[in-house]
């Protein structure tokens, strides 16, 4: 139990901390939470992915296990979620919502800081969570914004919006001028560290300020929904990655570090990706800040059990 309460003061707690002082903001100063999005979306995050990826040391080996990994497991999670949809009968907007809710986690401005906590700054879990962290700024971006507006917009005017953002640009920029060698000059350089060193404590004080904006209470409307959400993304989520990870296990070289990497970048609530979206797209507004609400306060508790137990493992 001491390793336990250690594993939840030192590694979960403080991001609980950054996150309550954005609950605090908000509640005192009322900010605008597009505005704080939209320095995410189109400063910070792309900024912190580009250093990632063009600083961090990711071999090509890694980049295959982990692309394998996350590929597999989104195709998991969507099956189990379409099962789920399908049971329920949802309309259109609410499919969408759902879908968003689970396959969308927190693998930025959670996962990264959870990672570095956990893993005391290894590079090599953290090249893991960049990489997860592409794939999951990537989708949001891509399949999210087609997903929130397939029933109710045109073909033309979904692709302007993925077209709009800049994460799809970044990516493979960063990894061109890692593959060329080609050095930043130090007026964009320093810059971008900026930028970069921004994204973490602005990210977390977002999310507080998104849930400082909600009524902290679940509507009755959606408290079921809203369950069933938080029960695949932190639980269903962290075991499904462990079934992965133990049958890819008996079939390629994954060692212990790295399959407690990916193990716990499966555990992270819903992500702000989905509000964002709902809220940008006007989708089902309310059940994706409920959900991400209900999913990050429970992950205090479900992601300290999942840490807790890959060390009983070691």
């Amino acid at each position: 139990m001491t390793i336990f309460f250690h594993i939840l003061m030192t590694n979960v707690l403080p991001m609980a901390v950054v996150i309550s002082l954005g609950i605090a903001l908000q509640r005192a100063f009322k900010l605008d939470i597009k505005t704080l999005s939209k320095l995410n979306f189109y400063l910070f995050s792309p900024a912190i992915i580009f250093k990632l990826l063009y600083e961090t040391e990711i071999t090509a080996s890694l980049i295959g296990k982990v692309l394998l990994f996350i590929g597999l497991f989104m195709v998991l999670q969507y099956a189990i979620v379409e099962v789920v949809i399908r049971i329920r009968g949802y309309k259109a907007g609410m499919k969408s919502a759902m879908r968003n809710s689970v396959l969308f986690y927190n693998s930025a401005n959670y996962g990264i800081p959870l990672n570095q906590l956990a893993f005391a700054g290894n590079e090599k879990t953290l090249a893991i969570q960049v990489l997860i962290m592409m794939i999951q700024s990537l989708v949001p971006n891509t399949y999210g914004i087609y997903s929130v507006n397939a029933h109710k917009a045109n073909m033309r005017q979904i692709w302007r919006t993925i077209l709009s953002m800049p994460i799809i640009y970044v990516i493979p920029v960063a990894f061109t001028l890692r593959g060329f060698n080609i050095t930043l000059p130090q007026m964009l350089a320093t810059p971008l560290d900026y930028m970069a060193g921004a994204f973490i404590g602005t990210a977390l004080i977002t999310l507080g300020v998104q849930l400082g904006n909600m009524e902290w209470r679940i509507s009755r409307s959606v408290a079921v929904d809203v369950g069933i959400a938080g029960t695949l993304r932190l639980v269903a989520g962290p075991l499904l990655a462990w079934l992965i990870v133990s049958i890819l296990q008996l079939f390629m070289n994954i060692d212990s570090l790295t399959a407690a990497a990916l193990i716990v970048s499966s555990a992270v609530p819903t992500s702000l990706s989905s509000v964002l979206l709902a809220v940008e797209f006007d989708n089902e507004a309310e059940f994706a800040s409920q959900s991400v609400f209900v999913s990050t306060l429970l992950s205090i508790f479900t992601v300290t059990v999942v840490i807790f137990c890959l060390q009983l493992q070691v």
